[in-house]
């Protein structure tokens, strides 16, 4: 489940292990589903050991520990996988274990139930080639209204499918890419390519607001409580949903019950009444297209 707002609040955590030296990276014995490691654990010790830990970073939905020998730990939690400075929620659950000297937090845990993350060493160049800006999108928490439209506005998707594009924006999932629509008052069906200028700019402004709240709050923890923050302690914003996992409650808007939907065989909330289709108008009379033309 984790999203960009659960990874960052994880990579805030990791904080106190900046400054570190690698002394060890252990794979932890675990009898469930093993994660994707590369390379082999001897290989990635080997070059890892005796590297400082330059900064805690986050590519998208990736939590990338760069270290001064341009060798990066990058660590993608997928649906159920936790980073950790405290002891974690179960022991059978532990993937990796990195021991640091020289720093505040000497010990980050990798833990996943169910197996489905993944944990790779990449260089510098590797990095880039990977995740660089050909690979992801720009982060949702630097986008504007003209950068949504430069890279989703020619779409004939659905806009709730395409903002779960990494390509074209990284870090926005399922859970915050109906809240984000749920404030902007955009039906989540609208496609793309039909939405006007004053959709954008909503859209836009919904992001920043929606996700940047979500981090204040530590992530949303939800009824399987898998999500924790760096520390093992549940988020708050599963309390301040709007729509997400609400099918049948009332919009907290308009007090009409919210709908649940499946697009691109996922599930999506929103409110009939708040999130209708609009017509392909902008604000100033002029038809959608030719206002985008004219731009």
């Amino acid at each position: 489940m984790p999203e960009l707002p659960e990874v960052e609040t994880m990579r805030r955590g990791l904080l106190g292990a900046e400054g570190g030296r690698f002394e060890a990276v252990v794979r932890e014995p675990c009898p469930r589903k093993p994660i994707t490691l590369e390379p082999r654990i001897d290989v990635l010790q080997r070059r890892l050991r005796g590297a400082r830990l330059q900064q805690v970073d986050r590519i998208g939905k990736r939590i990338v520990l760069r270290s001064d020998h341009g060798q990066n730990l990058v660590i993608e939690p997928r649906m159920t996988g936790l980073v950790l400075v405290a002891d974690p929620p179960t022991v059978e659950h532990l993937r990796l274990r990195i021991e640091l000297s020289g720093c505040r937090d000497r010990r980050v845990w990798f833990w996943d139930r169910r197996g489905l993350g993944t944990v790779r060493l990449l260089s510098d160049a590797e990095l880039a080639e990977r995740l660089g800006p050909e690979k992801l999108g720009p982060d949702a928490l630097h986008v504007d209204a003209a950068l949504l439209r430069e890279r989703l506005g020619a779409s004939q998707r659905a806009i709730k499918v395409a903002l779960l594009d990494q390509s074209a924006v990284a870090g926005i999932g399922n859970l915050y890419a109906s809240e984000i629509l749920h404030v902007a008052s955009v039906d989540p069906r609208q496609t793309c390519r039909r939405l006007v200028p004053s959709q954008w700019s909503a859209i836009a402004d919904a992001t920043l607001e929606v996700l940047k709240e979500a981090i204040l709050h530590e992530g949303s923890t939800l009824s399987d409580g898998t999500y924790r923050n760096a520390l093992n302690q549940t988020g708050d914003y599963q309390n301040m949903h709007r729509v997400y996992d609400r099918a049948e409650q009332p919009c907290p808007r308009c007090h009409t019950p919210i709908i649940r939907i499946v697009q691109a065989q996922r599930s999506t909330f929103y409110c009939p009444k708040c999130q209708t289709q609009r017509p392909r108008r902008d604000n100033s009379g002029k038809g959608g297209d030719n206002a985008r033309s004219a731009q």
